[in-house]
């Protein structure tokens, strides 16, 4: 399960010793990916040199409410620091206003300028019912996004197996799904997988791959 983990720290306060403990973890622990805020692209795809592990960054965090443009740009410069993969948030009250096209629209944009690099679309299922979460997994797929992503972490609540499935359902195997929050147990990462995720976002997972419960957090 190791490479399914994306090993994740986006505190706020997030210091210089906390991303080199996190990616001397990923090395350790073999994960497929190290997820950091922006100013800590550079840092981690340094001290992940020479290793087949991953620099994740998040775009229009935590909120989704920049500009597209603004986002055009974060993608830009994460990129050129040395980001390998995008979690980008979508901008919810568009969507809540029902406004389809924009969201369809921004994704394109934002991987027009990932060119081949992954994006991950983060549309935080907290705020959404499963009617929602069906169409929103639809505006994904449409535009083409490489993930969908359940969750930033700092809503209500994490993943759910149920948000899972009801993306799943949708968007088949022409997106793959990232699954953030709520995976505590090894028996819970093995679950999800099962209803569909492909990759999990966790700050807890040296404790999952070690067997132990993660309390909390991301």
């Amino acid at each position: 399960m190791n490479k399914y983990i994306d090993h994740t720290m986006l505190a706020a306060t997030a210091t210089e010793e906390d991303i080199k403990k996190l990616c001397n973890e990923a090395i350790e622990y073999n994960f497929k990916a190290v997820c950091v805020n922006p100013t800590n692209v550079a840092l981690a795809k340094q001290l992940l040199e020479g290793t087949d592990i991953l620099v994740c960054t998040v775009v229009g965090f935590p909120l989704g409410a920049n500009t597209t443009a603004t986002k055009v740009f974060e993608v830009k410069d994460a990129i050129a620091n040395g980001a390998e993969e995008i979690d980008m948030v979508i901008n919810s009250g568009k969507f809540k206003d029902k406004d389809y096209a924009y969201v369809i629209e921004e994704i394109k944009a934002l991987k027009a300028a990932c060119g081949d690099v992954t994006l991950k679309v983060i549309v935080e299922t907290a705020y959404l019912d499963d009617a929602e979460i069906l169409k929103v997994s639809e505006c994904v797929k449409e535009a083409k996004a490489d993930f969908i992503k359940t969750s930033t972490g700092f809503a209500s609540r994490g993943a759910t197996i149920k948000d899972v499935e009801l993306m799943k359902s949708v968007v088949k195997d022409d997106v793959l799904i990232k699954a953030a929050g709520g995976v505590r147990t090894p028996e819970d990462l093995e679950k999800i997988v099962a209803a569909g995720a492909n990759r999990i976002g966790t700050s807890s997972g040296v404790k999952l791959v070690s067997g132990n419960k993660a309390e909390g957090g991301y």
